[in-house]
């Protein structure tokens, strides 16, 4: 009996024509309904007229070439800030979450084995550690993002600090607002961990860093690894944000054509498309991740359980006596 059947009822023929007909009729309605109510508007306008989509998609159209040299420009540009953001959001987030996983532990100790004013001090230390990390993920996580990135932008060369290049306001930006949230994706999944693993590393004398490093954190990153591949396309469409401070990413690029050729239609239907194919092309690689992951970890248990000697691998499986 498959897992399906034991869910819910499987669906008989009669169920199955009635999903097939609805799911037909919803499909020609759908249909019906995109050519009166976006082809044929956009057909009277003349938006589908190759005056419009030339520039873009023919190679003997004069400014072909140029633009495609713009667009292939802000492209590059949105993947290099997109591509440091999220290294640098994953170093930030994954040392913010260890660092919080820390501090809750450090606050259940009682530092016995110091004097009584390096335990107070040590104490105080940890509350305000954990109070400061507190507000800094708070408040990047409620800020928008757009915010955080002119504030940056704004902020930072009145306070003197010149970076030069405009890419590294945008990179600061996506990572303090990224990082926190990466950090709350990985210490939630360090929390929801069986307490008994903590309990096991610290009986075979790990400390309480080296049991989040080593025991941990890795199965947060596989365990979340979903999560952290879907916070990382948001990283990449949150680049198109760096035109409010003049970087000059593919939405920066694209409205400079559509202001020489005034095809603003038909010039985001293309920038559309290729951020579909890459985030598509980003899942994809999860999928591949979380399936070579999955196979790693039954490929070791297998390979335990053939090392392991008969007699052992008897005595697991043999059933505890009835008392």
């Amino acid at each position: 009996m498959s897992q399906q059947s034991v869910l819910y009822d499987a669906p008989g023929p009669r169920a199955k024509r009635t999903t097939l007909i609805v799911s037909v009729v919803v499909a020609v309605l759908v249909a019906v309904g995109a050519y009166f109510l976006v082809y044929r508007p956009l057909d009277e306008q003349g938006q589908f007229d190759m005056e419009l989509w030339g520039p873009l998609v023919d190679p003997s159209n004069e400014v072909f070439s140029q633009v495609w040299k713009l667009l292939g420009e802000g492209f590059q540009a949105t993947l290099t800030a997109a591509a440091l953001a999220i290294v640098s959001s994953l170093a930030v987030g994954t040392a913010l979450a260890v660092l919080r996983v820390q501090l809750k532990a450090t606050m259940r100790r009682r530092f016995v084995h110091h004097n009584r004013p390096t335990a107070i001090a040590l104490r105080t230390l940890t509350l305000v550690l954990n109070g400061i990390t507190r507000f800094c993920v708070e408040v990047f996580r409620g800020l928008p993002v757009v915010i955080t990135i002119f504030f940056v932008a704004s902020a930072l060369p009145d306070l003197g600090v010149d970076l030069g290049e405009i890419l590294w306001y945008l990179v600061i930006g996506l990572t303090l607002y990224n990082s926190v949230v990466i950090a709350e994706i990985l210490r939630s999944g360090m929390e929801g961990l069986p307490g008994g693993q903590r309990e096991a590393a610290e009986a075979i004398g790990l400390s309480s860093f080296a049991t989040i490093r080593l025991i941990l954190l890795p199965q947060a990153f596989r365990i979340m690894l979903p999560a952290l591949i879907s916070q990382l396309i948001v990283v990449l469409k949150d680049t198109s944000l760096g035109f409010i401070i003049s970087y000059e990413e593919v939405l920066k690029q694209s409205q400079t054509v559509i202001l020489n050729l005034e095809n603003p239609i038909q010039v985001y239907t293309l920038v559309a498309l290729i951020y579909i194919l890459v985030n598509y092309a980003l899942s994809k690689l999860a999928e591949y991740a979380q399936r070579r992951m999955a196979r790693g970890r039954k490929t070791g248990t297998l390979r335990k359980a053939k090392d392991q000697p008969p007699a052992a691998l008897a005595a697991d499986l043999t059933p505890p006596a009835k008392v």
